[in-house]
């Protein structure tokens, strides 16, 4: 059987045509044709949430199951900035296990952080145990504090956040990411 290059031609474009209908139908918008839309990714001005859980030393510290997930704007600095940083680029849906250094954390631990105070400056210093966190203000800076270690005349205080200088361990679930406006 011989084949005109018409027919050869027009068969090549009835192959083509199904493609080229799902296409146009897409491109025009034809209800009941639809597209399915790229997972937005989350960039600055992102807003997020996500799950996670956080261990330090093997141990869990915290953890939003069971809750509503964490909500934060990516790059408003509203979480702890290596965390931030592993979450660009991400979608919802997205899960990663996310290790994050101590300097992209809460900070290495600072010595001079750790202070003696004089008991006499302390209310209810009697009452005070190791271990006690403190609160208090100076100036109008609020202060959080760990005792370390109770003298006679003294108490020691350590201004470091309880976390620093530890490595955090994210288990982090991607549940939202809406654009900026």
């Amino acid at each position: 059987m011989v084949v005109s290059p018409l027919t050869a031609g027009l068969r090549r474009i009835q192959s083509a045509l199904p493609a080229c209908l799902a296409a146009a139908a897409v491109a025009l918008a034809v209800p009941g044709c639809k597209k399915k839309a790229a997972a937005e990714q989350i960039r600055t001005g992102s807003a997020v949430k996500i799950h996670y859980t956080l261990t330090v030393d093997g141990a869990v510290v915290d953890s939003s199951s069971g809750k509503e997930p964490l909500a934060f704007v990516q790059g408003a600095g509203q979480i702890i900035p290596g965390l931030e940083e592993k979450l660009l680029g991400l979608s919802a849906g997205d899960k990663r296990s996310v290790v994050v250094t101590p300097e992209k954390g809460y900070g290495v631990r600072d010595s001079k952080a750790v202070q003696k105070v004089p008991k006499k400056a302390l209310r209810d210093s009697e009452k005070i145990k190791i271990g006690d966190v403190l609160q208090g203000q100076q100036g109008d800076q609020p202060f959080r504090a760990s005792v370390v270690e109770i003298g006679s005349q003294d108490v020691t205080l350590d201004f470091n956040h309880p976390l620093a200088g530890k490595t955090l361990n994210f288990d982090v679930e991607v549940m939202d990411v809406q654009l900026p406006l």
